[in-house]
């Protein structure tokens, strides 16, 4: 059914299509990675080169480079890139989008922030536990200082006292990480404007994305809407009520396949058994002649765990398989 879909939007784009969804379901999320490269490098060779490909797209996030070398890769078959959207493309997911000459969005289409988080190497609070991580937002540090400043009043020469007051509370290394993950955002934003917009003619323009993709919206999980992306400067395009008709359904079908509006629920696939096998599509990679999915295999258990009957999920495999 998904191919089917897959060849109307072909028809209605003039071009060749590649779909990219990732699951937000847990326990079986899945990201954007670099593992991807591969796999589309292989349905790119099988598509051979065009005038347009089309990347119909749904994620949530996840790794920063792989946009970069995705785009890159994408344009070395094609000479007009676009991404179509149904519904979300998050974080690394809206880089992708940027790196396209055209995005095709939905009315229920979003865009996000491109906010980077990073490790900071124990949660402050349960300082016995040096496994536990907390994650640190570049977007709560900038506020911080601004909370500082706007709210308590602190003059730019005390600034100093309220950095070492958060360095008593987190390691500097990590404070550093986040400052060099926010500069390899916009880093990453801008050089994929580049790829298709002028670096002069378009400068002021390339630079108003930036600010605001990285930096001026201050909520991670905000929904860019399709009038506001435009208003951005993106280059966006509205589809017709046929084209938009069949993007969601094949979001649809995906999320069926996937599960995604399903809570995942052991207990219910167990039964009355004391074991079951499962295995769950987290991810698809999909053009009209090959299919690849990132595939969950594992076994559910009944355990007695300090005298109380338990359920035991255990993942034994996870990896991109060709179906």
């Amino acid at each position: 059914m998904t191919q089917n879909l897959i060849q109307k939007i072909q028809n209605k784009r003039n071009s060749k299509v590649i779909t990219y969804v990732t699951g937000d379901r847990q326990p079986f999320v899945t990201k954007v990675a670099e593992d991807i490269i591969p796999i589309f490098a292989k349905h790119l060779e099988k598509i051979g080169k065009q005038d347009k490909i089309s990347l119909f797209l749904y994620t949530r996030g996840g790794d920063m480079i792989t946009p970069i070398r995705l785009i890159k890769l994408m344009r070395s078959y094609a000479g007009e890139i676009e991404t179509i959207i149904p519904y979300r493309a998050h974080s690394a997911g809206t880089l992708i989008s940027i790196g396209a000459d055209k995005i095709v969005m939905g009315r229920l289409g979003e865009l996000s922030p491109v906010d980077p988080s990073t490790g900071h190497p124990f949660n402050p609070e349960n300082p016995l536990n040096q496994k536990q991580k907390m994650e640190i937002s570049v977007e709560d540090l900038n506020s911080y200082f601004l909370l500082a400043k706007e709210k308590a009043g602190v003059k730019d020469e005390q600034m100093v006292n309220v950095f070492e007051d958060l360095t008593a509370k987190i390691h500097p290394l990590s404070l550093g990480n986040a400052y060099r993950a926010t500069r390899m955002a916009k880093q990453i934003t801008e050089k994929l404007l580049l790829m298709h917009f002028d670096k002069n003619d378009d400068k002021e323009r390339i630079e108003s994305i930036v600010k605001e993709i990285t930096g001026d919206i201050c909520i991670h999980g905000y929904p860019i809407t399709r009038d506001e992306a435009d208003s951005l400067g993106l280059n966006m395009a509205e589809p017709d009520a046929e084209l938009e008709k069949t993007m969601w359904e094949l979001y649809e079908n995906y999320a069926e396949k996937m599960e995604l509006k399903k809570k995942f629920d052991p207990v219910a696939i167990l039964g009355g058994q004391e074991m079951a096998n499962f295995k769950y599509s987290g991810a698809f990679i999909e053009s009209a002649d090959l299919t690849d999915s990132f595939i969950f295999n594992g076994k559910i258990r009944r355990i007695i765990k300090d005298n109380k009957a338990s359920i035991d999920v255990n993942v034994e495999t996870s990896a991109w398989e060709s179906l």
